[in-house]
């Protein structure tokens, strides 16, 4: 108090055009009670507050502060037991807990990811193959869960936050199951998976290759399947990850909160993990392994195709396997109410934010336009969401398009490029997602210091971005690329005299290593004519257009001219990278709990779900969307050899220059990453926390209660009269 003019009550704000106001139905009375603000809060927990005394003054609308505590009445919050109607055993209750939830949550969160990022992925290939489907329309398919969670997130973000979150979970447990049982349908649909005739790898000179055909198939008709399933998935994402975090938070004080997020997020990476293993595993089996017929190939063959679909029914068992136990738990857990009447609000306060406390305000679909608005409107929201959408853009490319990098700068298998990528991404972020979570619930950071912490996170990342560019490789010596034909000079052409009759064909990529060093695109093109299969790796020999050296050959090397796979790579930089880029990966994701936990903190309670979803769907359209494709662009300009079939039509890169693909890289990565750190720090600068110990307790919809703290001097009282 100073100069005689009463308390200050951050609650009552006097009408103006610029700060809208709702108004209750009848608000009978305002209660006021005076804190004292010489005993610290422990823990962020409130003060008991003094019987509250009536005012004298008129009654004012119910409309908040953003500074001030969340207008959440507390009868609003419906605890029960977990059951069904009047079943509910006495077993049930010890899942009605936040750690009960939890692990039920981390489920369903691992099935997701097991089937959307990991299966799926790895499915792709096998399904352009079998369904004939071009890479253009299966990147459709990929598209398509990402394109469902935009058009869904924010409808069911807004309708579901006042709903029964877990219920709301059940359906989401329920159309994941769904989507991965109508995704695997094509294979019972399409019928027994035909194989085609065998293809000879070697020169044939005197032989004649398929010419150019174009042939219409109705197996790529199914394509529609598979988008629907795609569609049914993100159906069932979008509440996993907008109204599950938010009954997470409402159900944990706030110092837990960001750890159990962040042990949720954790499984949702490690799913794509888990899918990958048991993706690779089950494309070992032949596509018709039911059908017990031998076919006579192994996975060496070019036609192998494996058994893609087993793990979609594995996972639409086990979704559905969780629909029960979401429908148990009660709308809130037992607590609640008692937690979110200790939580202190750390609402972002701005001048255009004053909060709708009405309460039936957000029961109606009328109010989403004002509610959004409203949202749009929280400026530190807006930049957290700007910065995650941009990490979003590295974190998807990079993902994609790892394996593919790892592969061509260090000369490895795309299998074993694979395996190193998902071996440095998968348990990196998950380290960080779990990491972040446990500093920022260890030190009880308030909003702004989440927000700082996940700016520091940021700028180290930054700076291990650079690992591309120290640790890149020069391109291995390729017969017609990099290197000419025997030392005819002639380069930017397979073809050449030693091999211009062996009909070769550069849609059939099988890189071989010549006993002199030199890597060739397939044993045809290396120009060899004869070949011993049952030696592993398979082994060529007379090959026309491999230069013998004047060097005694080692004992390996006797007895053939070439042998299948690329040739070992000279470049030694490959732990140096896996090290740094693993550091990277952790520092990127530790900030992806903290700031969600910011979003949740900075704006008003009723609007939490509805932040996460907008979240999500601008990560999804800013950045998961166009991510893969503005990586794919980038690293497609850095092709030095294209695969160009019997027709003339460009298809696949075969090379690429990798000096160039890791200076793009680093361009992408870097400045993604100084536009997150921009608006980290922009929100941190913008970010105005609720007055120090305010704390408004609304007690029913008809009154205000407020608890403000003031000097307890008694002089200083004395003087102020």
């Amino acid at each position: 108090m100073k100069g005689g003019k009463g308390i200050e009550n951050p609650a009552f704000v006097s009408s103006s055009p610029d700060t809208p106001r709702r108004f209750s139905a009848s608000p009978s009375y305002v209660e006021v009670s005076v804190l004292c603000s010489s005993t610290q809060r422990e823990d962020s927990q409130p003060h008991e507050p003094q019987e509250p005394q009536k005012s004298r003054e008129p009654p004012l609308p119910s409309a908040t502060h953003p500074g001030s505590r969340e207008p959440e009445s507390l009868s609003e919050f419906e605890e029960g037991p977990c059951g069904w109607g009047n079943f509910q055993p006495q077993c049930f209750q010890l899942c009605n807990t936040p750690q009960g939830f939890l692990v039920h949550y981390c489920l369903l969160a691992l099935t997701q990811g097991v089937v959307v990022n990991g299966l799926v992925n790895i499915s792709i290939s096998t399904i352009e193959k079998r369904y004939e489907m071009k890479s253009s329309l299966t990147g459709l398919i990929s598209s398509s869960y990402d394109i469902a969670f935009c058009l869904l997130s924010l409808f069911v973000s807004y309708v579901g936050e006042r709903g029964h979150k877990p219920r709301w979970l059940a359906f989401a447990s329920f159309m994941i199951g769904l989507g991965a049982l109508v995704f695997s349908l094509p294979k019972f649909f399409s019928g027994k998976y035909q194989l085609g005739s065998p293809f000879e790898d070697t020169c044939l000179a005197t032989g004649n290759r398929t010419g150019c055909t174009s042939s219409s198939s109705s197996l790529s008709n199914y394509l529609y399947i598979f988008i629907l399933g795609q569609l049914l998935l993100g159906t069932g994402g979008t509440p996993l990850y907008t109204l599950g975090t938010a009954f997470i938070d409402d159900s944990l004080p706030t110092h837990k909160s960001s750890l159990y997020i962040g042990i949720g997020y954790s499984m949702s990476i490690l799913g794509p993990a888990i899918g990958y293993v048991l993706g690779g595993q089950l494309l070992t089996m032949y596509i018709d392994v039911g059908l017990g017929q031998s076919t006579g190939i192994t996975e060496d063959d070019p036609r192998w195709l494996g058994a893609w679909w087993i793990g979609f029914l594995l996972a639409w068992l086990f979704a559905w396997s969780l629909i029960i136990p979401f429908s148990c738990f009660p709308k809130h857990l037992p607590g609640t109410a008692e937690i979110q009447d200790g939580k202190i609000s750390q609402t972002h306060q701005s001048n255009g934010s004053l909060q709708y406390t009405d309460a039936n305000f957000g029961k109606s679909f009328k109010d989403f336009p004002a509610a959004l608005k409203n949202l749009m409107r929280n400026t530190v929201f807006m930049c957290l969401v700007i910065s995650t959408s941009s990490e979003a853009l590295v974190t998807t490319g990079f993902a994609t398009f790892l394996p593919k990098f790892i592969e061509n700068q260090f000369g490895l298998s795309s299998s074993f490029a694979a395996t190193l990528g998902g071996a440095v991404l998968i348990p990196g972020a998950a380290l960080g997602q779990i990491l972040g979570g446990i500093l920022v619930s260890k030190f009880k950071m308030t909003c702004k210091n989440t927000m700082k912490f996940a700016l520091l996170t940021s700028l180290i990342a930054l700076v291990l971005s650079f690992v591309f560019v120290y640790t890149s490789c020069e391109n291995e010596p390729f017969a017609g690329v990099s290197e000419s034909y025997n030392g005819t000079g002639d380069l930017g052409n397979l073809t050449t005299t030693c091999n211009a009759n062996c009909n070769c064909m550069r849609s059939y990529y099988y890189p071989v290593c010549g006993r002199d060093g030199v890597q060739y695109f397939s044993p045809c093109f290396a120009g060899c004519k004869n070949s011993a299969p049952q030696r592993q790796p398979k082994i060529y020999y007379n090959c026309s257009c491999i230069e013998m050296k004047t060097e005694t050959p080692t004992a390996a090397s006797f007895g053939f001219e070439a042998k299948a796979g690329k040739c070992e790579t000279r470049c030694t930089n490959l732990p140096i990278f896996l090290g740094i880029f693993f550091a990277a990966i952790v520092f990127t994701f530790m900030a992806g709990t903290p700031i969600t936990v910011s979003i949740l903190r900075c704006v008003n309670q009723r609007q939490r779900s509805l932040a996460l979803g907008t979240q999500f769907m601008m990560l999804r359209l800013l950045g998961s969307i166009p991510g893969p494709i503005i990586f794919g662009v980038t690293i497609d300009s850095t092709c030095i050899l294209w695969d160009i079939n019997e027709c003339g039509i460009k298809g696949a890169c075969w090379i690429y220059d990798n000096i160039k693909m890791a200076h793009m890289l680093v361009a992408i990565s870097v400045t993604c990453k100084i536009v997150t750190i921009f608006f980290n720090g922009l929100a941190v600068f913008l970010y105005k926390p609720p007055p120090l110990d305010t704390d408004v307790l609304f007690q029913n919809p008809n009154a205000v209660g407020t608890a403000v703290s003031v000097e307890c001097d008694p002089t200083k009282a004395g003087n102020e009269g």
